[in-house]
């Protein structure tokens, strides 16, 4: 007597599901579209019974990394096939993934951690999707932004994420510049070999405002550490490159009542008593929250008109 075929839940993949505490969990084929589903930051426990559920009810899962995805998807007992789509394959990969959906298939769509979209090349695909009249679904969930946010300790109802700062000192303080006079919160991703430049250039940009440095957030060794971001800086420095993925979390400008053009002169006059040129420009930068270029422009007319 011969085994009976398995069971299919669309396609010719067997039944879907997925494993919770050890029990099975089945799951029908999800309908054509994309669905982007938010993955664990570090914790694989902090994933969704949704989240879970489209990714076993997908056709196909397009995955930053292969490679990492498959320890996800090995620990819930997910057997869903994965594609690669990153960067450097979009414009290959994007295509192809509109032509499946638009043929009947769902794909999900995933990141190496957190959520999808979030500086990674995804919000194309979701766009031309949505231009093709495509369904696109969400499954939210861990953010490294917010995550940060939420333990920094400070304000919270407005913020402004610029992701990733350019990688050069010179380029970097520029973008840096052009952020001073923004009034929310910055939240900033960084990599652990340029965090304690970053925080110097942005501690020379800002002057020492409040911030956090959040790394290895939900995992074994979270570390979140919080202080003025110039001792943040000298701390770093000190103590060489940090493990792990890193956040940083910085004060934005404080609402001040406007300064007039001669007590910003008095205030950059009496700096430069005792205090160079650029120190003295990022000293009143920092009190009246404007951009350091513009100040350090006065400071040097008022430097040279005292000769």
């Amino acid at each position: 007597m011969t085994a009976p075929p398995p069971k299919t839940g669309g396609g010719d993949r067997p039944e879907r599901s997925f494993l919770v505490h050890g029990a099975t969990v089945p799951v029908p084929r999800l309908k054509p579209g994309l669905y982007v589903v938010a993955t664990p930051i570090g914790n694989l426990a902090d994933m969704t019974l949704r989240a879970l559920s489209m990714l076993a009810g997908a056709d196909a899962i397009l995955a930053e990394d292969t490679r990492v995805s498959r320890t996800l998807l090995a620990r819930y007992g997910i057997g869903t096939p994965l594609s690669p789509y990153h960067e450097h394959n979009a414009a290959e990969a994007r295509p192809r993934a509109l032509r499946r959906m638009a043929e009947g298939q769902a794909l999900a769509l995933i990141s190496d951690a957190g959520t999808p979209l979030i500086s990674d090349p995804g919000y194309r695909l979701v766009a031309e999707a949505v231009a093709l009249g495509l369904p696109a679904t969400v499954a939210p969930g861990a953010s490294a932004v917010l995550a940060a946010l939420c333990v920094a300790g400070l304000p919270t109802d407005r913020f402004f994420f610029e992701g990733f700062l350019p990688p050069r000192s010179a380029a970097r303080r520029e973008r840096i510049n052009a952020l001073a006079a923004v009034p929310g919160t910055l939240v900033f991703y960084e990599s652990p070999g340029r965090l304690a430049e970053a925080l110097a250039d942005l501690a020379l940009e800002l002057g020492p405002r409040p911030a956090a440095v959040a790394r290895e957030l939900t995992k074994l060794h979270e570390e979140v550490r919080r202080g003025p971001l110039d001792v943040l800086a000298a701390h770093y420095a000190a103590a060489g490159e940090p493990r792990g993925e890193v956040v940083i979390v910085a004060g934005g400008a404080l609402a001040r009542e406007a300064v007039t053009e001669d007590a910003l002169a008095g205030d950059i006059v009496e700096a430069l008593m005792s205090l160079s040129v650029k120190d003295a420009a990022a000293a009143v930068a920092a009190k009246h929250g404007l951009p350091r270029r513009q100040v350090y422009a006065r400071a040097l007319k008022l430097a040279g008109a005292r000769r």
